[in-house]
């Protein structure tokens, strides 16, 4: 008997007929010599389902096609890297590494506060407007980064800042799969009940660069107002944009807002600060400038382009609607 089983790698399908008796290990051998992808990086996903390669243990037999699940007709979603493409990913996850810790050492230092307020209400508020509960998806692998990552994002001094500012409270912030919602970056369930982040790569090898993530974030922040991506929610995104670039280049230039942010920072180092005008688009300093200069052009540079990639982000959305549902 044989099955005829239709394998879809990336924007690429390929049908092939095995007999039903096929052991899996020739499976895999098939699908690399089409796809360049080596077994041991293989992930096969069909009807909730996961076939992964394994070494074979020499006192039992190995599985057929058949034993694995496999039918004729089944259609299989492949997942997995080169091993180019595997070394090129662990370079940039190393860069990337680097870049979120300086984030996290920025996200751990506790505010400076220049004076007290002396209002019992601005403490009860920075425990409303925050992200009250994190949740990464178990079933996906290391979860405990995403954990980590998503942790970092709750935390992160200019996010709470808006947050702060706009009263802006969420009650879950979690992670969208990329095999389960390949056209997402990101939704907003129920103006500020969930939101959801797509903050693994579709190779699942590793994460999206941090600051690509935080600027879906705000962009889901402000379907809290807003459902539709109508120009009232493009001016408040560009607005909790603005905000978040101001606030950073506040802290750069060692200035403090007087807020109720707990984990507002300066940076530490050379390397943080060159991160920081990195952040906002700055190109170093002149010398007949001055530090405000410095900063309005920063600042000018920095919604240049984040005009020009939340466009790109509302060409990529996958879902609008009311208030209810609203997603990238």
């Amino acid at each position: 008997m044989s099955l005829s089983l239709t394998f879809t790698f990336r924007t690429t399908s390929h049908t092939l007929d095995l007999p039903s008796d096929t052991p899996l290990s020739v499976l895999h051998s098939r699908l690399e010599a089409l796809t360049s992808v080596p077994p041991s990086l293989q992930k096969l996903i069909y009807r909730g389902k996961k076939i992964q390669h394994r070494q074979n243990d020499d006192s039992e037999p190995e599985p057929t096609i058949v034993q694995a699940g496999l039918r004729d007709g089944i259609k299989v979603q492949m997942l997995g890297s080169t091993a180019e493409e595997l070394k090129q990913l662990t370079a940039a996850d190393s860069a990337r590494q680097s870049k979120e810790r300086i984030l996290r050492e920025r996200a751990l230092k506790p505010q400076v506060k220049l004076r007290s307020t002396g209002s019992s209400s601005s403490s009860s508020s920075s425990h409303q407007y925050r992200f009250h509960r994190i949740e990464p998806l178990s079933h996906l692998p290391r979860s405990e980064t995403a954990m980590e990552s998503l942790t970092t994002l709750s935390k992160d001094p200019a996010i709470l800042h808006v947050m702060q500012k706009h009263s802006f409270s969420v009650g879950v912030l979690t992670e969208l799969a990329p095999h389960e919602n390949p056209g997402l970056l990101g939704l907003n369930v129920g103006s500020g009940d969930t939101i959801k982040l797509r903050i693994r790569l579709d190779t699942y090898d590793g994460f999206r660069p941090y600051l690509e993530v935080r600027r879906v974030l705000c962009h889901e922040l402000a379907h809290n107002v807003w459902g539709e991506h109508n120009d009232d929610f493009k001016e408040l995104n560009s607005q909790l944009n603005r905000e978040v670039a101001e606030f950073e280049a506040a802290a750069a230039h060692g200035t403090h807002y007087l807020s109720d942010v707990r984990d507002a920072y300066q940076p530490s180092s050379n390397e943080d600060a060159e991160a920081l005008v990195h952040v906002l688009g700055g190109t170093g300093p002149r010398g007949d400038d001055t530090m405000e200069d410095r900063r309005r052009r920063a600042l000018e540079a920095a919604a240049a382009r984040l005009k020009n990639e939340e466009e790109e982000l509302e060409r990529s959305c996958g879902t609008s609607g009311p208030q209810k549902q609203s997603g990238l």
